[in-house]
C-alpha cells in the first residue's frame, strides 16, 4: 500500500479514518468532502491527494502548448463578478474580425502551438455564421491545430442565434471545426450563490446540459469551479458533486480547473483573493472527491507559477499551458505574466520533483520530457508495493 509512506503525517491526523478510506480505494461521499475542505491539517491532506494522484498519474505531470484568443468582450450579460465584459458604448470594449484570428493563431503556430483556446462574451450583433467562419477560417491553417471553444453560455447564445436546438448548433459547430468545449462558465451551481455573482446567466443545471450534449454527441470537454468570493464550503461540496454526477454518466470530462477569483474591477465584495492555503486545499480535495476524473488543473493563470508548481503535490497533475494572450483574470487583476514559456513550465514541473509531459487538448500526451532521477522513481512507483513507494519518496527527494 502506498499509504505507508505518508503514515507519519496522518497518524495525529483527524483524517486518519479517511486515510483508511483513500488508502483503500473506497469513495468519499459529500460529508466526507466537508471534512476535508474544514480540515486544518493542510500536509495530511496534501499526502492524501498526492496518493490518489499518483495512483492515476504516477509522477508525470502535465502542460499544453497553446494559445488564449478572445473574441470580443462586448456582452449582453452584466455578472456581478466580471471583469472583462464591455459594453458597445465602452472606449476599451474590442471585437477581432476572423482575419485577425487567422493571423494571431499563424504567429502562434510558429511557436509550436497545438491549441487554440477561443472564447468571448456574448457579442449583441454579430451573426452565427461569423462563428462558424472562424472555426473553419482556423482549421484550415493546420489540420493538426485542435481549437478549444465557447463556454456554455456561449453555446446557448449561438444556439438562439442559429434558430436551432442546442443539439443542432453543436453539430454545426462540431462539423465547422470544434473538438473541445471550454470549462469556463461553470461559476458555483447552488441557486442562491449564482444569483448573487452572476443574476441572468444560464442555471447550473443549463451549464450540466450543454456539456451532457456535447459529450453525448462524443466530445470532450473540461470543467471549472469558481472559489473564494461569497459561496460556502457547502456549496463547493454541491458543485463537485453535480460534475461528479455527470462525468458519472457521460465519462465526457478530460479535467477539471479551480478557478480562484480575482476580486478586482467587478461588483462582489471580495476585498482579497483567495489565499495559497485555500487554493491548495481546494485542489486537494478536488482530486480526493472527483474519483472519477483523471486530471486535476492547478491554473498559474489565476494560483500563479509559484503556486501551481506546489500544487503538483496536493493532488493536482496538470498546470495548463503557455497561454500566450490572457484578458479575462488579468481583466480582474491577476498578477500573473500574460503568458509563459514551455520552458519554464517544463523547469517549474521538473523542480516539483515531476515528469513533465507535453500534452494535447484531451490530456494526451504529445512528448515525454525524461529525466533520470524522476524516470526511476516512476519505475519504482510502477512496480508497486510499500517498498517502491518508499523508493519513489527517496529518489525524487534526492534527485527532483
Amino acid at each position: 500500500m502506498l499509504l505507508v509512506t505518508t503514515s507519519f503525517l496522518l497518524d495525529r491526523s483527524d483524517l486518519r479514518d479517511l486515510a483508511a478510506k483513500v488508502d483503500s480505494g473506497e469513495r468519499l461521499d459529500e460529508v466526507d468532502a466537508l471534512r476535508l475542505f474544514e480540515s486544518k491539517d493542510l500536509n495530511a491532506l496534501a499526502a492524501l491527494a498526492d496518493l490518489a494522484n499518483q495512483r492515476k498519474n504516477g509522477l508525470r505531470a502535465s502542460y499544453i502548448v497553446n494559445r488564449y484568443i478572445n473574441y470580443s468582450n462586448y456582452c449582453i450579460l452584466s455578472c456581478q463578478f466580471c471583469s472583462f465584459s464591455r459594453k458597445k458604448r465602452d472606449a476599451d470594449g474590442f471585437e477581432l474580425t476572423a482575419e485577425q484570428m487567422v493571423g494571431k493563431a499563424r504567429e502562434a503556430l510558429a511557436l509550436g502551438i497545438t491549441e487554440l483556446h477561443i472564447v468571448g462574451g456574448l457579442h449583441p450583433s454579430l451573426p452565427f455564421s461569423y462563428y462558424v467562419g472562424f472555426l473553419k477560417a482556423l482549421k484550415t491553417l493546420d489540420p493538426r491545430l485542435q481549437l478549444k471553444c465557447f463556454t456554455a453560455i456561449e453555446i446557448l447564445h449561438l444556439a438562439w442565434l442559429a434558430r436551432k436546438p442546442v443539439r443542432d448548433t453543436l453539430l454545426e459547430l462540431k462539423d465547422a471545426g470544434l473538438e473541445a468545449l471550454t470549462g469556463g462558465g461553470a461559476e458555483i451551481f447552488r441557486k442562491e450563490v449564482r444569483s448573487r455573482i452572476a443574476k441572468g446567466k444560464e442555471s447550473g443545471a443549463e451549464y450540466l446540459d450543454v456539456h451532457r450534449l456535447w459529450h453525448q454527441l462524443g466530445g470532450k470537454s473540461t470543467c471549472t469551479m469558481l472559489y473564494g468570493h461569497v459561496e460556502s464550503l457547502a456549496d463547493r461540496v454541491d458543485h463537485l458533486r453535480q460534475l461528479r454526477g455527470l462525468q458519472e454518466e457521460t465519462g465526457g470530462f478530460t479535467g477539471f480547473i479551480p478557478l480562484p477569483f480575482q476580486p478586482e474591477n467587478n461588483d462582489i465584495p471580495v476585498r482579497t483573493p483567495p489565499t495559497g492555503y485555500d487554493m491548495l486545499r481546494t485542489i486537494a480535495v478536488s482530486r480526493l472527491y472527483l474519483d472519477n476524473f483523471d486530471h486535476i488543473t492547478a491554473y498559474w493563470v489565476g494560483m500563479g507559477l509559484r503556486m501551481a508548481q506546489v500544487a503538483l503535490s496536493h493532488g493536482a497533475d496538470d498546470i495548463h499551458g503557455t497561454i500566450i494572450e490572457e484578458h479575462i483574470f488579468h481583466m480582474a487583476g491577476a498578477k500573473s505574466p500574460q503568458m509563459t514559456t514551455e520552458k519554464e513550465l517544463v523547469k517549474a514541473i521538473r523542480e516539483a520533483g515531476r515528469i513533465p509531459v507535453q500534452r494535447d487538448t484531451f490530456y494526451r500526451p504529445v512528448r515525454v520530457l525524461d529525466e533520470p532521477a524522476v524516470s526511476a522513481a516512476v519505475s519504482a512507483l510502477e512496480a508497486g508495493g510499500d517498498a517502491s513507494a518508499a523508493r519513489v519518496q527517496d529518489t525524487v527527494s534526492a534527485g527532483g
